[in-house]
């Protein structure tokens, strides 16, 4: 069906990563392979790795001198995949069992070179926190009003693209690669199947709103180099439905209760 490559960047992460890499290695889907790269962590992630790598051979791992950030790592992964198919999974974060053939599948099925799903998110204890689900496809116009794509469901089929590297910015540089991607086919494909596990903790960029707003307006700007006029319509949309995310469920309970 099709070899997936997947990209795994580590900074610092000894504490998820064998359960991140262990939600890997259970896929129901065989065909694949995990190139881990270690970010220049300080603690004993590489090392982690390396025990990992020698229990299962497919997995790739390869260590950055300095920390450089996860565009770096996960291109320095991208530029040596021999999958056709690219997927990226954080450290921290879990794909459920069936991932890799569900996506797989529904991409061959719907030659779609680039697709997405729903997903879970959880907490630092692995408890269930939230659901976040997907559109049936979105367009460039589409994406740069929110991004719905999240990093750990994304994939996209190199027989169509070729082997696209993510900008090399510090933050949202997986948003930035979507935008790119989607310059070049009409539509990313939503599943809306939860596949993957979303982990929640301080510090993340979805935690702390002003700085995701903050590196939003960056892509705009410096990758994609709207003027600011229309940076500003985007980043509008941006901000009123990150505004409706947050506060219509409690809209929602309100009213119902009113009623």
């Amino acid at each position: 069906m099709g070899k997936v490559s997947v990209i795994m960047p580590v900074f610092n992460s000894a504490t998820t990563l064998h359960n991140s890499v262990l939600s890997v290695l259970s896929q129901s889907y065989p065909d694949f392979e995990l190139l881990i790269v270690d970010d220049g962590s300080d603690d004993n992630s590489y090392e982690l790795a390396l025990s990992l790598a020698e229990q299962d051979k497919r997995i790739r791992c390869f260590r950055l001198p300095c920390n450089s950030g996860a565009a770096v790592a996960r291109n320095k992964a991208i530029a040596m995949v021999s999958g056709r198919f690219i997927a990226f999974l954080d450290a921290d974060d879990l794909w459920l069992p069936d991932k890799l053939e569900k996506q797989v599948e529904f991409m061959l099925s719907n030659h779609a070179p680039i697709s997405f799903s729903s997903y879970y998110k959880i907490d630092g204890e692995d408890n269930n926190i939230g659901f976040v689900g997907v559109p049936e496809r979105v367009s460039y116009q589409d994406l740069l009003k929110t991004c719905y794509i999240g990093c750990l469901t994304a994939m996209y089929d190199t027989h169509h693209f070729g082997k696209v590297l993510m900008p090399e910015v510090r933050k949202r540089q997986d948003y930035a690669l979507w935008l790119t991607l989607l310059k070049h086919t009409d539509y990313a494909y939503g599943i809306s199947q939860p596949l993957a596990k979303y982990r929640i903790h301080k510090g993340s960029v979805s935690y702390n709103k002003f700085s995701a707003a903050r590196h939003t307006w960056r892509v705009y700007r410096e990758c994609e180099k709207l003027p600011v006029p229309v940076a500003a319509y985007y980043f509008t949309h941006y901000a009123l439905r990150g505004v409706l995310r947050k506060y219509a469920p409690a809209f929602a309970r309100l009213t119902g209760v009113m009623h």
